[in-house]
C-alpha cells in the first residue's frame, strides 16, 4: 500500500523496527510528516501489539512493494494455552477456556510436523480482507459472523525456543499470507485446548532483517526533510531477479513503454540462461529503468522506473 504526495525525490527504501502500540500507518504518516517523500508505503502491515521488521519505501520504491510482500518472513512469537479469543490474540475478548495443557514433548512433534508444508489457515475474522467488498474486522467488530474461507500458506521452519507450561515462545519462518494469529489458534486446537497469540517480533522480511534496522525514534532525530544514511537501494527488494544492463537505444525503448530486442552479442551468455517468461531488471547507466519480461530475445516492460 503507498500514499502519493507532493514532495522530496527520496528513492529507496528504509529498514524500520516499528515499536509495539503504534500501527504501521501512523509510522508511515509521521515518516511522511518527517522526510516529506513525494511516495511512500510500506511492506506488510504490523499490528500495534507486534513490532519489529517494516520496510518502509519511498518515491519509486512504492512500485516494487509487492515484491518486498513476496518475500520470506520470520517471526518469534508468544503463544499463550487455555484461552481463545475473537480476535485471536491477547487484545480481543475471551471466547472459549480449557484447563488442558501440552506437554512440551508433544508440543515439540506438532510443530516439526507442520513444518516445511503448505498448510490450510482459515485467516482471522478480526482482518483487513475484504468479504463482498467490506473488510472483515469492520464486520466483526459489529457483532457479524465472518466465516473466511481457509487458504494455502507456506510454513517452512517452526523452532519452539521455550516453554514454562501455560507459554510458548517460537520461531517461525513462513511465506506470504500467513497468519500468525491464525497460527496460534490452530495449534491450540491441534494439541486439543485453546490458544492465542500473546506477542509478536517480527525479524525479516525478505532482504530486511531486524538486526540492521534502524529505530523510529532515531530515523525522527534526523534532519527533518532529509534522507539519511539509512536510505537503502530501490533495487534491494529485487535482487533475486536477473539483471541485463542495456545499451542506449533499448532503454529507450523501454522507457517509451516499447518492446526492446536484444541483438547484441553481449546479451546472448544471459539469454541463454533465460525462458519465455523471465523478469529481467533493465539497467541503464548504472540505474534500474524497468521490471521486464523476456520472450524470444525480447523484452516487454512490466513496470517502469523514472
Amino acid at each position: 500500500m503507498s500514499k502519493k504526495t507532493t514532495g522530496l525525490p527520496i528513492h529507496g527504501w528504509i529498514n524500520l523496527h516499528k515499536p509495539l502500540s503504534v500501527s504501521s500507518n501512523e509510522v508511515v504518516q509521521a515518516v511522511k510528516r518527517h522526510l516529506r517523500p513525494s511516495k511512500i508505503g510500506h511492506g506488510g502491515t504490523l499490528d500495534p501489539l507486534a513490532s519489529g521488521v517494516l520496510p518502509l519505501a519511498l518515491g519509486e520504491a512504492t512500485k516494487a512493494i509487492a515484491y518486498a510482500m513476496d518475500g520470506t518472513k520470520t517471526y518469534i512469537t508468544k503463544v499463550a494455552f487455555g484461552i481463545a479469543t475473537n480476535t485471536d490474540d491477547r487484545e480481543g475478548s475471551m471466547i472459549a477456556e480449557s484447563k488442558l495443557r501440552p506437554a512440551e514433548i508433544l508440543l515439540k512433534k506438532t510443530l516439526h510436523d507442520m513444518e516445511g508444508r503448505m498448510i490450510n489457515q482459515r485467516p482471522p475474522s478480526f482482518s483487513a480482507l475484504k468479504v463482498e467488498g467490506k473488510r472483515a474486522y469492520d464486520l466483526a467488530r459489529q457483532g457479524q459472523m465472518v466465516d473466511l474461507a481457509p487458504r494455502p500458506v507456506r510454513l517452512d521452519a517452526a523452532k519452539l525456543l521455550s516453554f514454562d507450561g501455560e507459554v510458548a515462545e517460537i520461531e517461525l519462518q513462513v511465506g506470504k499470507g500467513f497468519y500468525v494469529r491464525s497460527f496460534a489458534r490452530d495449534l491450540g486446537e491441534t494439541l486439543r485446548t485453546k490458544a492465542h497469540m500473546a506477542g509478536l517480533v517480527r525479524t525479516r522480511v525478505g532482504p530486511f532483517y531486524l538486526v540492521d534496522a534502524i529505530s523510529l525514534d532515531s530515523l525522527l532525530a534526523t534532519g527533518e526533510g532529509h534522507a539519511t544514511e539509512a536510505l537503502l537501494p530501490l533495487e534491494r527488494v529485487l535482487d533475486d531477479i536477473p539483471a541485463l544492463d542495456l545499451g542506449q537505444q533499448e532503454a529507450w525503448r523501454l522507457k517509451m513503454g516499447l518492446p526492446a530486442q536484444l541483438l547484441r552479442r553481449s546479451f546472448l551468455p544471459k539469454m541463454a540462461a533465460w525462458k519465455d517468461g523471465q523478469t529481467v531488471r533493465a539497467r541503464f547507466d548504472n540505474r534500474l529503468i524497468a521490471l521486464a519480461e523476456y520472450s524470444k530475445a525480447s523484452l516487454k516492460v512490466i513496470r517502469g522506473f523514472r
